[in-house]
């Protein structure tokens, strides 16, 4: 009966108050969200319209593009972690590598990416919507419950996912991307969290959004054509295709990150930032599907309005301006801008097969939509939230097959060629530019699990233990039959001794998060080495 009452009241009451919690809050501000970002891009739209008209203005606005580039590199000097691609940053935090203030970064996050989307830069809303939802994980616990700081990254792991889900209607891809991209693992402890806040703030979006005026669905319903086992070959070769491309942004992206930042390495941040907009403005001033997030672009692909050579400049354009974007730490998400290069990729595909094989012209949006779930599958490594997002966004039910044929193959072309996630590359060079000169130590100590810890009747697999920490090995209390687990697999206990290794920048700040796992406690150091 004990052992019931305390999972009740150390896992699921907790997880139930800091998920429903931090759910409906980000639902509440990624809908309000939504909508301004609505108005701003369609204000932008206009603006580049009215521009166009009125070329004499040019002038005056590369003055306020130069005054925007200060200041938005002076404001990234003061809070790095408004820099660029919203979910790469909120997956560094969440696997507490990156550290931030959650109110000056969900305030900064909410009006610097509004401002990219104005000036028309091809970033997205989704990546600000998870790292503002990861925002209120946090603030949800630091507000309401500062004695239970262990339960932090929980929070903010059902906060990134609830405003994953939010910003793209896809709830269940939302809980996903928590253990594929976020941890890279599963737990129980991560799918309670994620579920509860996401179930919440499902609840929230559907009753605010209709009183906002904004669309729940990422995309409208589509009429998909239904494919038979002798159409294998389509999902087949659009997933060979776009996994090739795949690997050609990925090593596209270093080449642009090399530019930047070694060759232009001198280079003021604020003129590179300057030169990003300038180059925004000129193309947004020859087609405005060549800048803005690309969501419009999707559509009208979907209504297939786009012509063939417009693809092919879309494609090479939009590419090269988001990577350089998010290498200037331009504030703003890629994950729609990398759909976008999906559906233009497989809708370029499309019209040459159809001009060439004479296909049908009412496989193209299929083929079209198994270009965007190669894309989230490739680019992003997420193989199963790709199918799944092709289910709940995309609405292949009747196609699940060729979706998991197109995510398979497209996953497995980058594996071939060795190619990251972008996101994974993204945090790495991120976590470089941010721990630059500084010295990690190597802690190796011992460490005991204190009455009513919050590890107290959980497994490791369970915990989000400080960033590089490795369980050696756990000695159960003697009193209580003593027994070393080297592996891990029993829930830890009341006086359970741990051997814990692991590498910090900050000590202060990794024995915070260590204290709050196992509880209050001085510990002597056995190794302590500079690396």
């Amino acid at each position: 009966m004990k052992k019931y009452k305390n999972y009740i009241i150390n896992l699921l009451l907790p997880a139930f108050v800091f998920g429903s919690v931090t759910g409906i809050i980000t639902a509440l501000l990624v809908s309000l969200y939504k909508l301004c970002a609505k108005f701003v891009i369609d204000w932008s739209e206009k603006g580049y319209h009215l521009l166009g008209e009125r070329l004499y203005f040019i002038p005056i606005v590369l003055i306020a593009f130069l005054g925007i580039a200060l200041l938005f590199s002076y404001i990234y000097k003061k809070i790095p972690n408004l820099k660029g691609g919203g979910i790469p940053t909120s997956i560094g935090i969440l696997r507490g590598i990156i550290t931030f203030k959650w109110l000056r970064n969900l305030v900064g996050i909410f009006l610097m990416s509004l401002s990219s989307f104005m000036i028309g830069v091809p970033l997205g809303n989704e990546g600000p919507s998870v790292q503002m939802g990861t925002a209120i994980g946090r603030g949800t616990v630091y507000t309401f419950a500062k004695n239970h700081k262990a339960w932090d990254r929980y929070s903010m792991t059902g906060g990134a996912c609830a405003g994953f889900s939010v910003a793209t209607g896809a709830p269940i891809s939302g809980i996903l991307f928590a253990i594929e991209e976020a941890h890279q693992r599963i737990s129980p402890t991560i799918l309670i969290v994620s579920s509860v806040s996401v179930m919440f703030a499902n609840i929230a979006s559907e009753i605010i959004s209709p009183l906002l005026g904004v669309s729940v669905s990422l995309f409208p319903e589509l009429t998909l054509v239904k494919l038979s086992l002798s159409n294998i070959w389509i999902p087949f070769l659009v997933g060979v295709t776009v996994g090739l491309f795949a690997v050609l942004f990925l090593y596209y992206y270093k080449v642009i990150s090399w530019f930047f930042n070694i060759k232009l390495k001198k280079l003021h941040h604020s003129y590179k930032i300057f030169t990003v907009l300038t180059v925004t403005l000129l193309l947004g001033l020859v087609s405005f599907d060549f800048v803005s997030t690309g969501h419009e672009l999707i559509l009208d692909l979907f209504d297939g309005k786009v012509e063939i050579y417009m693809l092919f400049l879309a494609l090479i354009v939009r590419s090269t301006l988001t990577l350089s974007a998010n290498t200037n730490k331009v504030t703003g998400g890629m994950f729609i801008p990398m759909l976008t290069l999906g559906a233009v990729l497989s809708s370029l595909l499309g019209e040459i097969i159809e001009h060439l094989f004479g296909l049908e012209h009412q496989y193209y949006i299929i083929i079209l939509v198994m270009g965007i779930v190669a894309c989230i599958s490739s680019m992003m490594k997420m193989p199963l939230t790709a199918i799944l997002f092709a289910i709940e966004a995309l609405g292949c039910y009747e196609n699940i097959l060729y979706v998991v044929v197109v995510s398979a193959v497209s996953f497995m072309i980058t594996e071939i060629f060795g190619a990251k996630s972008i996101n994974d590359t993204v945090v790495e060079d991120r976590v470089e530019e941010l721990n630059e000169g500084k010295n990690a130590r190597v802690i190796d100590t011992y460490v005991r699990v204190r009455e009513n810890a919050f590890a107290v009747g959980k497994q490791i697999r369970d915990i989000f233990w400080p960033a590089n920490l490795f369980v050696l090995s756990v000695k159960h209390d003697e009193r209580r039959k003593a027994e070393v687990d080297e592996h891990g697999g029993k829930a830890l206990r009341e006086g359970d001794i741990l051997h814990v290794r692991y590498s910090t920048y900050d000590e202060a700040e990794s024995r915070a998060e260590l204290m709050a796992i196992v509880g209050n406690q001085n510990f002597m150091e056995k190794i302590a080495v500079e690396i």
